[in-house]
């Protein structure tokens, strides 16, 4: 299974962390289901930006980014060019390394 290291983030993962992940399962759900909270206002439809993250290393061996995706990413905080939306980025058979950027578009967080 590929390992996700996520770097560190001052609210949802002070310390930085390494995960697992399924081939074939999207970098939020991922995230969610080793409890690190990030962000996902529209759960997970590709309608928001709050899931926003920073590839570093592995992005050539996620699946290509829709046309939609692009659309939405232009309005992130912190747009770089190997950002995805985390739940449309699908991890593939490489190791990840992801950084969560440490501001959203939202003014609100959401209890999900």
């Amino acid at each position: 299974m590929p390992v996700i290291k996520i770097l560190p983030h001052p609210e949802l993962c002070p310390q930085g962390t390494e995960i697992t992940a399924p081939a074939g399962t999207s970098i939020c759900e991922a995230l969610l289901e080793n409890h690190i909270a990030i962000e996902h206002a529209c759960d997970m439809s590709c309608a928001c930006t709050t899931c926003h993250v920073i590839v570093r290393e592995g992005y050539a061996s996620l699946n290509a980014a829709e046309e939609e995706e692009e659309d939405l990413l232009d309005r992130a905080w912190g747009l770089e060019p190997q950002s995805r939306l985390s739940c449309q980025a699908i991890v593939g058979a490489h190791n990840l390394t992801v950084e969560i950027p440490k501001y959203t578009i939202n003014h609100a967080r959401e209890n999900h």
